[in-house]
């Protein structure tokens, strides 16, 4: 058995080559981020094996960092293990009591925690091509976030320029009240509106639905309304109306290719009652393969949502007094 421990940095990567029986095979050395450290590396890895030798190699989690590394070591086949730094931060500090931490001390760590043959699953193809599926719904699920405080916004804009507008529509956030708000952004400006422009412009926002009635009484309620005559606000109002259809348009491109995605992969999730494709994607994103898990316990606990146990001889914190762990993808404790 051949043990490869790999630090990952930005620029520079770690290396540290163990054999089973505990012979360090290649002490640490340094490769740069580049095609030319990776063939280093892979040329090192196989200086130091003999055909009949197993070779394991690990690396921590460390997102965007490790994905170009990652690929390239499951290209040329070589079994890949990813660790959660958790873990190698506890192991390590399982091996010494003293408070040290750096690159080579990690690469050496992660090449004993793969030599002592802990339950580790190594990454497989199917992990590495789902991390596409993964940036693209962590990437819809901040914009989603970005919007939601961007209509924050307009709502308490509204609430200084036009206070009773929410009163006289089911929601701000829709098409006809934006398309309103973006031409006559306050009360002054919606009451000196001309009425047969005010119900033109209300019913091509709204395609037919908004009606007359509606037209008068937001012209008769802006008149007498104590909305405040600010014109820094009112371009603050149109800019930020602007951006939220903006990032609605971003949205739509965006779950236009996970549906894609989740139309190839087929899979069974969609089948459970109230899951639609944008939670399903992130749950089968977020968890990866699922192969990875021996139990659902295992799925529990990746997602952090198990139960913590604080238990002494004296003091007991079970049952009612439990809390989440609250470790792992804070995205799929979201979607679950």
């Amino acid at each position: 058995m051949i043990c490869v421990g790999i630090d990952v940095a930005k620029d520079k990567h770690d290396c540290f080559i163990l054999s089973s029986e505990g012979e360090i095979l290649a002490d640490v050395f340094t490769i740069p981020n580049n095609a030319e450290g990776f063939d280093h590396l892979l040329q090192m890895i196989r200086n130091c094996s003999r055909p009949q030798d197993k070779i394991k190699v690990g690396l921590e989690a460390t997102e965007h960092y490790s994905y170009n590394l990652l690929g390239f070591l499951l290209d040329k086949g070589m079994p890949t293990y990813v660790i959660n730094p958790l873990y190698t931060n506890l192991y390590r500090k399982s091996l010494s009591l003293r408070k040290t931490k750096t690159d080579r001390v990690d690469a050496r760590t992660i090449a004993t925690m793969l030599m002592s043959d802990v339950d580790l699953k190594s990454y497989t193809d199917t992990a590495y091509h789902n991390e596409e599926l993964k940036s693209l719904t962590r990437y819809r699920f901040d914009k989603v976030r970005e919007r939601a405080k961007l209509k924050q916004s307009v709502s308490r804009l509204v609430t200084i320029l036009f206070p009773k507008l929410e009163k006289l529509v089911s929601t701000l956030h829709m098409a006809s009240v934006y398309a309103l708000l973006e031409e006559l952004p306050g009360a002054k400006q919606i009451a000196g509106t001309h009425l047969t422009h005010l119900k033109s412009l209300l019913q091509t926002a709204s395609k037919g639905r908004c009606r007359r009635e509606m037209a008068m009484a937001l012209r008769d309620t802006a008149r007498c309304s104590i909305g405040s005559v600010m014109p820094a606000k009112s371009l603050g109002l149109q800019h930020t109306i602007r951006l939220i259809r903006e990032l609605d348009a971003e949205i739509d491109d965006i779950e236009t290719a996970i549906q894609a995605i989740m139309e190839e992969n087929r899979s069974p999730i969609m089948t459970i009652p109230g899951i639609g494709t944008r939670m399903g994607a992130m749950i089968l994103a977020e968890i990866g393969d699922f192969s990875r898990f021996d139990s659902p316990d295992k799925v529990l606990a990746y997602a952090g949502m198990s139960p913590s146990t604080y238990q002494s001889e004296q003091l007991s914190l079970s049952g009612t007094y439990s809390h989440m762990e609250k470790r792992g993808s804070r995205y799929l404790r979201y979607a679950l």
